[in-house]
């Protein structure tokens, strides 16, 4: 994916935002250690740090939600302003976009631009009169909804374009964004880099949070690191590489992050898994390919090409009309993702919190629901067993958290990911498919993700990774088949196709021929 990205103004001399020596400490824990930050009208700062970094928490003292401790201090154009309360952030010019939009979905788009602040006309709140004074700041955004729109009834990128115009009609002139992407198609991530591009020249100051690197490359001004709760340092726009980030996001290089640079020529085993014609007569046609025992295998493809609706007919998870699946040189009819799990196929979701975790549940009940039937005796359950197993798969995935007791919706995406593959790998699977397994994942969970997938790899499992970063499919997989529109339009890396590189993946995905492309 690439983004026309125009030169940025020239700096304003004095920052609209200043964050000088802010420390934050919750009981047990010091979360910020004197972090300084500053923000200039005009530019994209872009923050950045693994999960854990204190980056959340930076902007929560920002916009109100969190008090600092004593001794920190925040300046807005140069003078000292508390940010007592999320009201006071907002009358200060401050606004946060998080990746959990915080709209009312039973309300207009006006309704929604106007909460808490409602014009009214004789006690009464005017519908009309808000409708038509947000109608200006609508078409300046290129919304393609009405002021009179349900939300409900809105996409996740124009729910975006909401909060932005709430941002907007309360004047706001710093700007943060949360991971905006991470729910985005290509395309809706083309017009929201456009509108930050707009706004940018607009005067505003906008702190883009993200973990994706290109995004970094193409927006920011400067990036400033967080790391272990404290500032790293900044880079400005010259600076900027991936390879700098990374150095001061985890204390390393880039140097075998990802897993195929470990390994000159991978060996693979025998054919694990063998998909014939399989089909759902509708958003996949009939699709065959094989996977082998050591071979990491991926599946690539633009925003609804198939890939997760292909992982799913071969989970059990949707019915498929026809085609045959053949673990082990056995025929299978998996007719539930049960069947699956019981044949040996493992499935990572793409949506690890609405359709992999229990939040509320502990890590090492969620580590032992694929297997609690084993420990149980007489119809009496062994925790200890329980216990056990969890405690061997933090160990082993390397999951950072007090114990294995603790909520796992209180871990970082990173660890949550881990302990949803833990799961999966305690039931034995032949074959394991990661659809995006490191969607909300910083760089540091990233590499060991990487690891973990090798280590599996070298121990005979058949992988397929589903992802749509190019550089996670390029430097992950040893074999890429590539979808479009339901079609397995090409193969890359095999013995006798391309090499695997992003614009043969590309050329495939648009149906371009790929001789097209090495011309």
């Amino acid at each position: 994916m690439s983004f026309e990205s125009p030169t940025s103004p020239e700096r304003p001399d004095a920052p609209i935002l200043e964050m000088i020596r802010i420390s934050k400490t919750f009981p047990g824990v010091k979360a910020l250690q004197n972090v300084s930050l500053s923000a200039y009208g005009g530019e994209v700062l872009a923050l950045m740090g693994e999960n854990g970094a204190g980056k959340s928490t930076l902007m929560k003292i920002l916009s109100g939600a969190y008090v600092a401790d004593a001794g920190g201090e925040i300046r807005i154009d140069g003078k000292p302003a508390r940010m007592g309360s999320p009201a006071a952030a907002r009358d200060a010019g401050i606004a946060i976009i998080y990746q959990e939009l915080a709209l009312a979905p039973n309300l207009t788009v006006a309704e929604n631009i106007h909460l808490g602040a409602e014009l009214r006309r004789g006690g009464m709140i005017d519908r009309a009169a808000m409708s038509e004074a947000c109608r200006p700041l609508l078409e300046r955004l290129g919304t393609p909804f009405r002021p009179e729109t349900l939300v409900g009834t809105l996409s996740v990128a124009e729910q975006q374009l909401v909060e932005i115009a709430r941002a907007l009609h309360r004047q706001a002139r710093i700007l943060v964004l949360d991971e905006p992407t991470t729910a985005l198609s290509a395309r809706e991530t083309e017009r929201l880099f456009a509108l930050i591009r707009q706004l940018r020249s607009d005067g505003i100051a906008l702190i883009y949070i993200s973990h994706r690197m290109a995004e970094i490359d193409e927006l920011a001004d400067r990036v400033a690191v967080l790391r272990d709760g404290t500032y790293v340092g900044t880079l400005e726009k010259q600076e900027i590489s991936s390879a700098a980030i990374v150095r001061m996001m985890v204390g390393r290089d880039l140097s075998g992050f990802y897993v195929k640079n470990r390994y000159e020529k991978p060996v693979f085993g025998e054919t694990v898994l063998e998909v014939d014609g399989l089909t759902d007569g509708a958003r996949v046609k009939p699709a065959s390919f094989t996977l082998h025992r050591g071979e990491v295998l991926g599946i690539a493809g633009l925003v609804g090409a198939g890939r997760t609706e292909l992982a799913r007919l071969i989970y059990g998870a949707d019915p498929h009309l026809n085609g045959r699946i053949t673990l082990d040189g056995k025929p299978l009819d998996i007719k539930s993702p049960r069947e699956a799990l019981d044949a040996g196929i493992a499935y990572l979701t793409e949506d690890r919190k609405a359709l992999g975790l229990f939040l509320d549940m502990s890590c090492a009940s969620n580590l032992n629901l694929g297997v609690i039937g084993r420990d149980a005796h007489g119809g009496v359950l062994d925790r200890a067993r329980g216990k056990s197993r969890a405690s061997g798969a933090f160990s082993s995935l390397k999951v950072r958290a007090a114990n294995t007791l603790v909520s796992v919706g209180g871990l970082s995406g990173g660890n949550q990911q881990k302990v949803l593959l833990g799961r999966l790998l305690e039931t034995g699977p032949k074959v394991l498919i990661l659809d995006e397994p490191t969607r909300g994942v910083d760089i540091g969970a990233k590499s060991e993700i990487y690891r973990i997938i090798g280590d599996l790899a070298a121990k005979g499992l058949g992988i397929i990774v589903i992802s749509s970063e190019m550089p996670e499919i390029v430097g992950v997989c040893d074999r890429v088949l590539v979808m479009r529109e339901g079609v397995i339009t090409g193969e890359v890396g095999g013995p006798d196709a391309p090499e695997i590189t992003q614009e043969a993946i590309m050329a495939y995905a648009a149906g371009i021929s790929t001789q097209t492309i090495a011309a």
